[in-house]
């Protein structure tokens, strides 16, 4: 627009716009060149770069040499070094020599040396625990029974001034088959192992007691933190714990649970952690059953009643429970980083009155790091007043300022544009989830799902740019539809309203989310309260109409805003894209993938898009976009770029998933004898691509559908080897006939009384003989309820497959554990019944069985590309009628 004179302003700060006139037909002194808008683009891109860079950024690695220097330091190099050694025993399931021999010999020699050198203050008390029980678990909103025969925890206890209370650490030393374990969890346990070595040499004794439990039972899952906390005489002293866990391969340690409530809790990771990086909206994700994952944090919170705080790793998901989670790919830095949080915690929780008073507060606490620079942390009842606050200024302040420009004549029309903001700012939401869904959807018909796996950077061509190419374009359409063509608001001021339409949207989501008691609303309350900022400048400067200094101050206070939601880009993309590959393939990932993307460019760019209004012209721009959109699928759909998995020959792979389950089925019958036996492979489906590879695998021999197979028919849930019936029962998995594995023994049931304890009630006396892994299957038969076992105090209710409804009961064994005896009562309808009661099917896995493996089984893991990674297994499927 044109600068009008004299006679129609009124000086430099009370403007008034003549009402007669058609400014928007008028070419405008606040148009800019529209190469900006490119540069808008770049500016996005640079900031993205820089938190991804923050994100990775680790400190320098301390070395023995250091010690002199800094005597009371963690020294990265003395943990890595038992990272080497715990991770060079190979993989270590619970039940193993390797877990249940080589890293128990090798924790507690360790401990005997830290013990020995420690400083004479100091009294450090070890026990192992050898312990069996079981509880009910819900997982996935699946029922079932976890039971555990001695497992083993090594425990070390670093004695204090109070011996009445205690700060637990806890990590797990056992690692799940084929996999290492060196991120998940050994490094918390080489961490650890530190921090006890750093404190029990200090002169001055904690004020209380610092137990330390390494455990040799979770991934099974959560077991031996479980009979820690059930029935350790240890466990009555603990008021508070900290978790090291890790659901990726290194990176940064993320606080992702802390609770429950006890905002003491945060305000001790305020005090004491050095490089910050926690998100109170990871915790309500975690918790809301997104990520197919659980912690010990859960045992000790509910088992125990005890708050504490989880940690995890979540970079390099790709590298999570296989082959490549070993030391190779986790540096020095990762430990230093760790062991300098968890060290300075775990003293300011040791030495803190908090500890044995932390029950005083039960409030829910926000709390958020900035790019790891500062630690915010405030009550959820604290956090509704700013959100509320923040909100509520953020469309008043630059209503107000933009009416003041006006001296008061246009609010109408300032009103008017800030819903041509507000609407063009939802429906360019909705418009560009649409398109990025069919654009999924396309990709998947194609036959091209996930070609962003290792391909990151094609999520910001195939979903982001389309996604900001329709948001731009609904905005352009808003304005030709909605807005008026003879507003007498200068172009600056126009665009400024539409902003406020932004404020509006984001502020209408804030205050939603907020009182429906969720704290994730923090995340779109800063990215207002930056907008806030600018708009406050801007008016108190009197620039609202000035030609470009309050674009100046706007975009200024938006790169803290990018910074912001930039760092939510990578955070959410590098959590969730390695977790598509174990997901099944019954959802269509590039739907989430897509659905996160378009979320995160309007989180982005809303601030940034009616800015565009701003060029001169916008073909530049959508040119731009449309041409890396156009580039980005061609990629995706027509060369390798888009091939989802990658080796490790770069040293980054990014492998797709299988389990392979060579199996010999026996099944017996009612009077004990043989019906028969058959034997096959089970292949389990982990992602949308993995039928294609199956099939590959299994060529010539056609795969049947786990629920077609033929003992379908009439076996207990199929006779399908069940070792893990959370995700099994979820996953498709595929059958093929083919001759027996080698199985020199496996676990097996039989009964040893049945008695009739009235006209409808019967007991019956079971025993399992063998040490090995299991999964027991109960299964009355129609007519027949069961109504009480002795397995553990709670009977869990049955799961359905199939059109069945059995009791699943996963049984751990560490170290020889012996028979277990099982009494089971069992109502039936029919009065004085005397036939068959139960299915009971008993299903033992050998995980780390290669050098026993048929060759046959070698063949077909010959199949297996090298871009994919498999866990072999072995398993004896034992079917019986009692």
């Amino acid at each position: 627009m044109f600068q009008p004179s004299n006679t129609t302003r009124k000086g430099a700060k009370g403007k008034v716009l003549d009402p007669d006139i058609d400014y928007s037909k008028v070419k405008s002194v606040h148009s800019i060149s529209s190469w900006w808008g490119i540069g808008g683009i770049f500016l996005i891109l640079f900031i993205g770069n820089l938190t991804s860079y923050t994100n990775s950024h680790l400190p320098d690695a301390l070395r023995n040499a250091h010690l002199a220097k800094f005597p009371n330091a963690f020294i990265a190099e003395r943990a890595y070094k038992d990272l080497k050694i715990l991770n060079d025993f190979g993989p270590k399931p619970t039940g193993s020599y390797a877990n249940e021999v080589l890293a128990v010999d090798f924790l507690l020699r360790e401990i005997s040396y830290i013990d020995q050198l420690k400083n004479k203050n100091q009294i450090i008390v070890v026990d192992k625990q050898i312990v069996s029980g079981g509880y009910v678990g819900v997982y996935m909103n699946k029922s079932a029974t976890s039971v555990y025969r001695n497992v083993q925890n090594v425990i070390a206890k670093l004695e204090g001034k109070n011996k009445q209370h205690a700060l637990l650490l806890n990590c797990h030393f056992d690692s799940v088959a084929t996999s290492p374990g060196a991120s998940d969890d050994l490094s918390g346990c080489a961490v650890m192992l530190e921090i006890l070595r750093v404190m029990s040499r200090e002169p001055e004794i904690n004020q209380y007691s610092i137990i330390f439990l390494f455990n040799g039972a979770e991934e099974t899952p959560l077991q031996a933190s479980h009979g820690f906390i059930s029935s350790h005489s240890w466990a009555k002293e603990v008021r508070a714990f900290l978790n090291l866990e890790s659901a990726g391969s290194g990176g940064k340690e993320m606080l992702f649970q802390s609770g429950p409530k006890n905002p003491w809790l945060i305000e001790m990771y305020a005090k004491a952690i050095m490089y910050p990086y926690a998100q109170a909206a990871a915790e309500e994700v975690f918790q809301s059953g997104v990520i197919p994952s659980d912690t010990d944090f859960r045992v000790f919170r509910d088992v125990g009643g005890v708050p504490g705080m989880d940690f995890a790793y979540t970079a390099n998901g790709y590298r999570y429970h296989t082959k490549y989670d070993s030391i190779e790919y986790i540096p020095m830095t990762v430990l230093q980083r760790t062991g300098d949080n968890i060290l300075s915690l775990t003293k300011t929780i040791a030495n803190s009155d908090r500890l044995p008073t932390q029950h005083t507060k039960a409030e829910h606490t926000v709390y958020f790091d900035f790019l790891g620079v500062f630690f915010v942390h405030y009550s959820a009842d604290v956090g509704l007043m700013i959100n509320l606050s923040v909100v509520l200024l953020s469309i008043i302040i630059p209503f107000l300022s933009l009416a003041r420009s006006t001296s008061g004549t246009h609010g109408r029309q300032i009103r008017s544009e800030t819903m041509v903001g507000f609407v063009a700012t939802f429906l360019g939401a909705g418009v560009s989830g649409i398109v990025c869904f069919l654009i999924g959807y396309q990709l998947d018909l194609m036959g091209r799902p996930m070609s962003w796996y290792s391909s990151t950077n094609l999520v910001l061509g195939i979903y982001c740019c389309p996604a900001l190419l329709c948001q731009c374009l609904v905005h352009v359409l808003c304005n030709k539809v909605l807005a008026s063509k003879t507003t007498p608001l200068s172009l600056a001021l126009k665009v400024q309203a539409r902003l406020n339409g932004v404020n509006l949207f984001w502020g209408m989501l804030t205050l939603g989310i907020t009182f429906t008691g969720y704290r994730v609303a923090y995340i779109f309350m800063i990215l207002i309260f930056f907008s806030l900022l600018s708009n406050t400048l801007i008016s108190m400067f009197a620039v609202q109409n000035s030609v470009h200094k309050w674009l100046y101050i706007h975009l200024f206070f938006q790169i803290f805003a990018i910074l912001w939601s930039t760092q939510f880009y990578h955070m959410m993309l590098n959590l969730f894209i390695p977790i598509t590959g174990r997901i099944g393939a019954s959802i269509n990932p590039d739907l989430i993938i897509g659905a996160i993307s378009t979320f995160l460019t309007l989180f982005t760019c809303s601030y940034m898009t009616p800015l565009l209004f701003l060029l001169k012209k916008t073909d530049k721009l959508i040119g731009e976009l449309v041409a890396i959109t156009v580039i980005a699928l061609l990629l995706a759909s027509w060369t390798h770029v888009g091939f989802p998995y990658r080796d490790d020959s770069l040293k980054a792979p990014t492998v797709q998933r299988h389990y392979i389950t060579h199996t010999l089925r026996t099944f017996h019958d009612y009077n004990g004898g043989l019906r028969y036996t058959d034997s096959g492979f089970l292949l389990q489906e982990l992602d949308r691509n993995a039928k294609k590879t199956i099939e590959g695998i299994a060529m010539p021999d056609t795969i049947t559908p786990m629920r077609e197979i033929p003992a379908c028919e009439k076996e207990l849930f199929c006779a399908i080897p069940f070792y893990s019936i959370w995700h099994q029962v979820l996953f498709e998995n595929y059958w093929i006939p083919a001759p027996q594995p080698l199985v020199h023994s496996s676990v097996r049931c039989s009964l040893q009384n049945k008695n009739k304890l009235s006209e409808h009630e019967h007991r019956m006396q079971l025993t399992l003989t063998g040490d090995h892994q299991c999964a027991l299957v109960i299964g009355p038969k129609a007519g027949a309820t069961l109504t009480k076992w002795d397995i553990v105090n709670e009977l869990a209710d049955p799961i359905e497959f199939n059109g069945q409804r059995g009791y699943f009961v996963l049984i751990s064994s560490g170290s020889n554990p012996g028979p277990m005896n099982i009494t089971i009562h069992l109502k039936h309808e029919i009065t004085n019944y005397d036939g068959p009661l139960v299915d009971v099917m008993v299903t033992t896995t050998f995980w780390e069985h290669q050098k026993h493996h048929a060759p046959v089984f070698n063949k077909l893991l010959a199949r297996v590309p090298t871009w994919a990674h498999v866990v072999p297994s072995v398993a004896a499927v034992n079917s019986y009628i009692f």
